[in-house]
């Protein structure tokens, strides 16, 4: 075993550490399991821009008590600094996942030790509950024990900031300075103060649904359509503490839920991943949705904050959407909505991110209204929504990793909201004789069939790292002059905040937030984006193309054609 690591063993057994994690270190070092230590001690776990996430167990570079502490103690010294005289108050919720709810008392007693005011739910929420929270309370800041999708063996800790968005600059790298000031868990006060806690819960649900009813548009033809058939599950998560409850408020009264998967466990006995983004994790909705001759299937992450939906296609078949149909659904919904309210004042905007389809641009186009976008990750957009607070007003925005939100009230992506205003879509479409599929094709007709399809490449270890440090940066210097036959017109660099164009050498600077992310579009529309993973040993690659779709009768032609061009994109970027 390195010195280093052997080093940090000792400081663990001799240390101020409980006799249950010094047992377990012991176990593994009399039964010679080098590598899982090595694995456990050889850093610490790395309090990022988003908070923490790892494999739970003890060791340095896992979730447990003490890294969970440092990083607890850290954001407290940071909050008293930055609201020194006023009670700082604060917000703790968690998820399904195993430990998750000993994880927030932990992160609670510590900061109620600090004399800060914690507001504890008294059981599992969504995350975007945990987001109304903030604001709904007054807090300075909050926090919420998940790891979204990740295996069951991960866990994470996520810290938000007083409009209730995930921290954004300055406060991210600041917080991270304040945690790596912490380098001994003596410097963690664990000793809870009781009296500065107070459980919270039917409350704040109760603001929370009232919030989110307040966004349903169509109450109207949801009284004709309530029986709608519904197929929900939580895949085992929080939105079982909320999905069925806002359904039957909207006054859905046709829901069922996937009873082997509505249990919240965070084993995840019936999936892999957790994931609504992996068909694996729709088969049991799936089939329930096929026996019972359903509408939709919408289906929650476990912290509920993203949304898969099935719906049956032109064949009467069950089929996903992805992220950005869902999205596209929505952001059209709303402005048709919007407009036929008479809501429309140019003064609102939709946002969505730099990965996501740009049909949304189109739609909100078509209305006359301003579309923004924004780095990936839903914390950009919550801190668009503050920058513009009282100048413009927000409608609605998305991602295409099926995450979404409509109104204000959170500033996080919210599967709960989300999932009501689609099966209100729904209803809506049902009420004209249609499916949400056969809505898309009109969507279509009328702006373009745009086709998104991503691919992840995994290059492991340190070799993967420099590998795709080296894909990026040839892609940079060597740009293609075509794509699957068509020029390339922009080169997009969002590290060095230069958009080039390819053919006239004309270049405009971005305003944006730095980031590793490269972008080709070609003459004929297509979009090639190139991203590293910032948590994983993957690059990500993101490919839209569009074309015209004459009517509803040509979608499977054009969608064989629009596949075919995305297949010569790979050949061409030697992706195949």
């Amino acid at each position: 075993m390195e010195t280093a690591i052997r080093q940090k063993v000792e400081a663990w057994l001799t240390g101020n550490y409980d006799e249950a994690t010094k047992n377990e270190i012991q176990t593994l070092l009399n039964s010679n399991q080098e590598d899982a230590l090595a694995d456990a001690f050889y850093k610490d776990l790395e309090f990022g821009t988003g908070g923490l996430r790892g494999i739970m167990g003890v060791g340095s570079n896992r979730m447990n008590r003490y890294t969970l502490g440092m990083a607890t103690q850290g954001l407290s010294n940071y909050l008293k600094q930055n609201f020194p005289d006023q009670q700082v108050k604060v917000a703790i919720a968690h998820d399904s996942r195993n430990n998750s709810d000993s994880f927030a008392r932990i992160v609670a007693d510590i900061f109620s030790a600090n004399d800060i005011k914690v507001y504890l739910f008294e059981a599992l929420r969504p995350t975007p509950e945990l987001s109304f929270a903030i604001r709904h309370l007054g807090c300075q800041s909050g926090v919420v024990i998940t790891a979204s999708h990740n295996p069951k063996e991960y866990n994470g800790y996520k810290a938000y900031w007083n409009d209730g968005g995930q921290v954004t600059a300055p406060h991210d790298k600041n917080i991270i300075a304040e945690v790596n000031k912490i380098t001994s868990i003596d410097d963690v006060k664990f000793e809870a103060n009781p009296a500065n806690i107070e459980l919270i819960g039917a409350e704040v649900d109760e603001a929370y649904l009232q919030a989110v009813l307040g966004l349903s548009i169509s109450q109207d033809i949801i009284k004709r359509q309530h029986d709608l058939k519904i197929v929900f599950t939580p895949i085992h998560g929080t939105g079982i503490t909320l999905v069925p409850a806002v359904l039957e408020r909207f006054g859905f009264t046709n829901v069922h839920v996937v009873e082997e998967q509505a249990t919240p466990d965070g084993n995840f006995p019936t999936v892999v991943y957790p994931n609504p983004e992996e068909k694996d994790a729709m088969n049991l909705a799936m089939q329930k949705a096929a026996e019972l001759d359903a509408d939709i299937v919408l289906a929650t992450d476990p912290d509920a904050d993203r949304v898969g939906i099935a719906v049956k296609n032109h064949k009467g078949e069950f089929v996903l959407m992805n992220g950005n149909q869902t999205g596209s659904l929505l952001i059209n919904y709303l402005l048709l909505a919007w407009q036929k309210a008479g809501k429309l004042t140019g003064k609102e905007f939709v946002v969505k991110t730099i990965v996501t389809t740009d049909l949304i641009k189109e739609l909100a186009d078509s209305y006359g209204v301003k579309m923004y976008e924004t780095l990936t990750g839903f914390k950009y957009i919550a801190e668009l929504i503050k920058q513009l607070e009282g100048k413009e007003q927000y409608i609605g925005g998305g991602e295409e990793s099926y995450g979404y939100l409509a109104g204000d009230f959170v500033r996080d992506k919210d599967a709960v909201s989300s999932c009501a205003l689609i099966a209100e879509m729904a209803a809506v479409a049902k009420d004209k004789g249609q499916t949400l599929f056969e809505m898309l094709l009109e969507v279509y007709t009328q702006h373009g069939f745009y086709k998104e399809e991503l691919i992840s490449i995994t290059k492991k270890g340190m070799r993967g790292a420099e590998e795709i440090q080296q894909m990026m940066a040839d892609m940079r210097s060597n740009p293609p002059q075509t794509i699957a036959g068509s020029p390339v017109v922009l080169l997009t660099d969002y590290k060095t905040g230069v958009q080039k164009n390819l053919q006239t050498g004309e270049e405009v600077t971005i305003d944006m937030e730095r980031s590793n992310v490269l972008q080709y579009l070609t003459e004929d529309g297509s979009k090639i984006s190139a991203r590293p993973s910032g948590t994983e040993p993957k690059i990500k690659f993101y490919f839209s193309v569009k074309e015209p779709l004459a009517s509803a009768a040509e979608f499977d032609a054009t969608e064989q054609k629009l596949n075919q061009k995305i297949e010569q994109i790979q050949i061409d970027l030697k992706l195949k």
